[in-house]
C-alpha cells in the first residue's frame, strides 16, 4: 500500500486522532509517521481541526507519577535542581495537553458515542464528513456528545453524564450561530443515547454554528422560540 497518497493519509490521520484504529494498525501508522513528514502533517491537521473541542474541557493536572517519571528520565536526583526550572514551566503546558488528549479520546472511551459516525467508520473504514458537538456543565465536565454527518438530517446524541430532567419537562438542544438568535435542533434524552431528525441537513443548519446549548423546556421548542436558561453549552466543530 502506498502511503504517500493525500486522501489515504488524510483518512488514516483522521482515524488515528479519533482513536478508531485497532492497536496493530495504530502502531503501524505511528511508524509511518516517524518516516513520513506528510503523515505527520496530516495528523497535525486533524488535531488542529479537533482542538476547538478541547476548549470545552478544563486542563487536567497530570498525576504525581508523571512528574516522577520525567525526573527519572532526565537524571533523577542528580538533575533535580537543574530540572526543576523547566518542569515548573512545563506543568501548565502538559496540563492543557492532558485536557486535549482527554477530549480527543472521548470516542475511544465511549465507543458507541459517535453513532452513526462511528458505525460508518467501522463499516467503510472511512471517516465521514461530520459535525460534532461536546457540551459541558458548569464544572466543565463533558456531559453530551452530539454528532451528525455533513449531509444527513439525523443528529445522534450520547449522554456521558446523566442529566436530571424535572417531570413533565424536556431537554432541548439548541444551535448558537455566529450571528442571529439561537434556534432549536431537537429533544435529547436525559441519559443513554438517542437521535432525532433535524429540519434540514447538518451542512445547512450548522455550517455557521460554532456552539451548541441545552435547556430545560416545558415542551419541544418550535422555530422562533426563545430558549430557557442554558444548563449546558459547548463547541460545535466540523470534521473535514
Amino acid at each position: 500500500m502506498k502511503y504517500d497518497h493525500p486522501e489515504l493519509l488524510d483518512r488514516l490521520a483522521a482515524e488515528y486522532v479519533l482513536g478508531t484504529m485497532s492497536g496493530r494498525v495504530r502502531r503501524r501508522f505511528q511508524a509511518i509517521q516517524r518516516a513520513s513528514p506528510a503523515a505527520q502533517r496530516a495528523v497535525q491537521d486533524w488535531e488542529r481541526r479537533l482542538s476547538p473541542l478541547a476548549q470545552s474541557v478544563p486542563p487536567q493536572t497530570p498525576p504525581p507519577a508523571a512528574w516522577e517519571a520525567i525526573e527519572r528520565r532526565t537524571g533523577g536526583g542528580a538533575a533535580e535542581k537543574s530540572a526543576s526550572g523547566w518542569l515548573m514551566w512545563l506543568k501548565p503546558a502538559l496540563g492543557v495537553a492532558f485536557g486535549v488528549v482527554a477530549t480527543l479520546g472521548l470516542v475511544r472511551l465511549y465507543p458507541d458515542a459517535m453513532v452513526p459516525v462511528d458505525e460508518i467508520v467501522q463499516a467503510r473504514s472511512k471517516l465521514p464528513e461530520s459535525y460534532v458537538g461536546l457540551l459541558t456543565d458548569a464544572s466543565n465536565n463533558p456531559v453530551v456528545l452530539a454528532s451528525s454527518t455533513r449531509h444527513g438530517k439525523t443528529m445522534s446524541v450520547k449522554i456521558l453524564r446523566k442529566v436530571e430532567v424535572p417531570a413533565g419537562k424536556v431537554l432541548q438542544l439548541w444551535a448558537l450561530p455566529k450571528a442571529g438568535a439561537a434556534f432549536p435542533l431537537g429533544v435529547v434524552p436525559g441519559e443513554g443515547k438517542g437521535s432525532f431528525e433535524m429540519a434540514d441537513t447538518s451542512e445547512k443548519l450548522l455550517s455557521a454554528v460554532p456552539r451548541l446549548a441545552l435547556s430545560v423546556e416545558d415542551a419541544p421548542a418550535r422555530a422562533g422560540a426563545v430558549p430557557a436558561p442554558f444548563v449546558l453549552t459547548g463547541n460545535c466543530v466540523k470534521l473535514w
